[in-house]
């Protein structure tokens, strides 16, 4: 844990607490919870047609993209200190986004990666 102290003349204090999701434990998830919930039979014959994919990261979420074999994208942003979860879902066809829904990270790891 790293302790910042402000610089002003006020005696306040900033906590930043290092993150308890790291990038690995966004992948394993949403990759668990892809091959849970959508059906992969589709690319059995052609893996490439479906995928799980780091994006984006930030300071707070990191962003892991599943590619569908209809072209629809869905990016989950994974808060890297709660784990939750918000996904929202792309069909660049159609230029349409919509949020879809969350999940808790953790609902989808071993105990073991916690």
């Amino acid at each position: 844990m790293v302790l910042l102290l402000c610089a002003c003349n006020r005696s306040k204090t900033d906590v930043i607490q290092s993150p308890c999701v790291t990038a690995e434990m966004a992948y394993e998830g949403v990759n668990k919870y892809c091959h849970s919930e959508y059906d992969w039979s589709v690319a059995e014959e052609n893996p490439s047609m479906m995928s799980v994919t780091m994006g984006e990261e930030t300071e707070t979420e990191y962003q892991v993209i599943f590619r569908s074999y209809t072209g629809a994208l869905v990016y989950f942003f994974v808060d890297k200190t709660s784990g939750k979860t918000r996904m929202v879902e792309t069909v660049p066809a159609l230029d349409v986004d919509s949020v879809v829904g969350t999940i808790d990270l953790f609902d989808y790891l071993d105990k073991a990666n916690r």
